[in-house]
């Protein structure tokens, strides 16, 4: 692990991972970032890549300016939406009953400075046993990440009970040693036990499958006995086969921002993701495994959302119906 871009200090810390990760993942995962920076600032015919196209933002809000939709885009982007999903699930013990997790996605909280004092507002009122992180909470996917951490370690002194958290391909892995002395927990291929008077369930995270795809489904899985409620934690839905196929229960993930500007009715002009249209928000289900897809409680590119409103997820674990029978 000699990248010149990294500090001797990020270096210290990072090897400090390395006992959980395993030196080659830290040094693919750096690797991979270097790479797609090269690959941004390549001359040539990467010149319209859209990190590269610097005007891209000033074109879309022309045109929400044109259509005189530029301040209610704005201001609805800070309208942040507290959505509440009840998740049935049949193997849920009884201890875990009405048990409440905090979904937050695409936070990008760089993108604008009232950004995190709204969500704050939103968040700190609300009842919750643990807090859930689906990834992306830098602005762009490349460059400095210090407004990004200060803007974290805002939020997380509003946040309460354990957080967990996984890298969306907007992050680096440089920001998760300072993440982790915050108060975050960033699951990189990992699962943590949540006990309750004897019985467990399990919350697992993979690292970003959408760009860098250094998700390492066995890694998560691995010591999670088949019978026990697992949780996945996965910046992108386009995991959901393999989620499935690894038993896991309940798959949380963001990404899509919904579509963030999208046609009346909510329907999505863009999602940037491979998974089902039907995935891109809100609740779905895959054979055995349910799923939500977050919306995003951020913005991307521009700091404007049209009939696509920003939430934050309270997911409430019930048992099902047969379960209660069957006790």
């Amino acid at each position: 692990m000699e990248p010149s871009d990294v500090s001797h200090e990020e270096m210290i810390a990072l090897a400090a991972l390395e006992p959980r990760l395993g030196r080659l993942h830290l040094r693919q995962r750096l690797g991979l970032e270097r790479d797609y920076e090269s690959h941004i600032f390549r001359r040539g015919t990467h010149f319209l890549h859209i990190e590269n196209w610097v005007s891209l933002h000033a074109l879309i809000r022309g045109c929400l300016r044109l259509a005189g939709l530029n301040g209610r885009a704005r201001r609805n982007a800070l309208a942040i939406d507290v959505r509440r999903n009840e998740v049935l699930l049949a193997d849920l013990p009884q201890v875990f009953e009405g048990f409440t997790l905090l979904h937050l996605s695409d936070l990008h909280v760089d993108m604008s400075e009232r950004f995190v004092p709204a969500l704050v507002e939103r968040v700190q009122s609300l009842d919750y046993d643990l807090c859930v992180l689906t990834g992306d909470y830098r602005a762009r996917t490349f460059g400095p990440f210090e407004a990004t951490l200060s803007g974290l370690e805002r939020l997380r002194a509003h946040l309460r009970g354990p957080v967990y958290a996984v890298l969306g391909n907007h992050d680096t892995i440089r920001m998760v040693p300072r993440m982790e002395a915050m108060g975050y927990r960033v699951l990189l291929n990992e699962s943590v036990r949540i006990e309750r008077a004897g019985a467990a369930i399990h919350i697992a995270g993979i690292d970003d499958a959408h760009y860098y795809r250094v998700e390492n489904f066995h890694k998560a899985a691995h010591g999670i006995p088949q019978q026990e409620v697992s949780i996945l934690l996965s910046h992108t839905p386009e995991t959901y086969r393999r989620a499935a196929h690894t038993d896991f229960r309940l798959m949380l993930c963001g990404h899509t921002h919904g579509g963030q500007i999208c046609l009346p009715g909510g329907i999505p002009l863009l999602t940037d993701s491979d998974a089902p249209r039907r995935m891109a928000r809100g609740p779905w289900r895959y054979q055995q495994m349910v799923g939500y897809t977050s919306a995003g409680a951020g913005t991307c590119i521009v700091d404007a959302r049209l009939n696509c409103p920003a939430e934050v997820t309270l997911h409430r674990l019930r048992r099902t119906p047969a379960a209660w029978a069957d006790r």
